[in-house]
């Protein structure tokens, strides 16, 4: 279930039942008979294709359908890659279904080029997604965000009051396109994102492939002892699911060794200058250790916005 706001009931609001109800902007006419393409999303002035790379591009997802492809892909490597424990409906329909999909906007990567079905036909694949959720968004919707299950946001919300958040969770890329392009089209269109709803604070959770923190403790430590954000206004794991991050003195840690060990999508965050929270958590379903990233947009590195482009026009289509 989507978690009620603090002070809110999932059942005093309506907007949190059904798939169509809670999609921002006008919807089709129930009448299309292709129920799977109905338009449940509005783009909000954004172009359809935020970027193009040769046959990759990058767009939200507007279509029921879409938001089915980005859980297929989910699915496919959560799941069916990295051994994540799937529950019914989700074995069933090969798709990493969940509640938060309904109110989130999904950025998906697609390779137009795709592959070639057994009717002969040139078929476009999503290879990327990332699932974005601002807080105008969850405080319309009466809910909070995905994170609070893992990490008390209390302090967070308070200090950023009045400002526009994003959490960004549950990206994910297909192996085989696991490249510099893929992830920098990707970035390309979250950055189109933060940029038209102007946004202020990015956030989430990132992971470790892994259950076990001692295999983990130096890049762990390094997080701790290199990259925490304001230590009295941090973001804490909740009790009785927080793990220790500072597994290694400060003195001994490697940080060349360190930051080889990171997953590319950690150090990505690290080049841009983002911070992390208190405590690590062990993702059991997912078979990950999760770590709690902040990213404020005032703080990220010049080079990378020169980078993109200020009006995220590097590769726009």
């Amino acid at each position: 279930m989507l978690r009620p706001r603090s002070g809110a009931s999932a059942e005093s609001d309506s907007s949190t039942r059904g798939w169509f109800t809670l999609a921002p902007g006008p919807l089709l006419s129930l009448t299309r008979l292709n129920p799977t393409d109905r338009v449940v999303r509005d783009t909000g002035g954004l172009p359809d294709v935020l970027g193009r790379i040769g046959e990759l591009e990058v767009r939200l997802a507007r279509t029921t359908k879409d938001i089915r492809r980005c859980q297929r892909l989910r699915f496919k490597v959560f799941y069916d890659e990295m051994g994540a424990k799937a529950d019914a409906r989700g074995f069933l329909s090969r798709r990493d279904i969940d509640p938060y999909d309904r109110l989130c906007d999904h950025i998906m990567v697609i390779d137009r080029k795709g592959k070639v079905n057994r009717f002969g036909q040139v078929k476009p694949r999503v290879i990327g997604t990332y699932r974005l959720l601002r807080s105008d968004v969850a405080a319309a919707a009466g809910v909070d965000f995905y994170t609070a299950g893992e990490y008390d946001l209390t302090r967070f919300l308070e200090g950023n009051r009045g400002l526009r958040l994003l959490e960004l969770g549950r990206s994910c890329v297909l192996e085989p396109y696991r490249n510099k392009r893929t992830v920098e089209l990707l970035w390309h269109g979250v950055w189109s994102y933060v940029l038209h709803h102007r946004i202020d604070v990015m956030f989430g959770c990132a992971s470790f492939e892994g259950v076990e923190p001692e295999r983990l403790a130096l890049p762990l430590s390094f997080l701790e002892h290199h990259a925490a954000g304001n230590r009295n206004a941090r973001v804490k794991a909740l009790p009785g699911l927080h793990v220790r991050m500072d597994r290694v003195a400060r003195e001994t840690v490697d940080l060349k060794a360190a930051m080889k060990a990171l997953p590319p999508l950690i150090k990505g965050y690290l080049r841009l200058g983002a911070t992390f929270g208190d405590g690590a958590v062990i993702d059991h379903q997912f078979g990950t250790t999760d770590v709690f990233v902040t990213l404020r947009v005032a703080d990220i590195d010049p080079r990378y916005i020169e980078h993109y482009g200020a009006d995220a026009s590097r590769y726009a289509a």
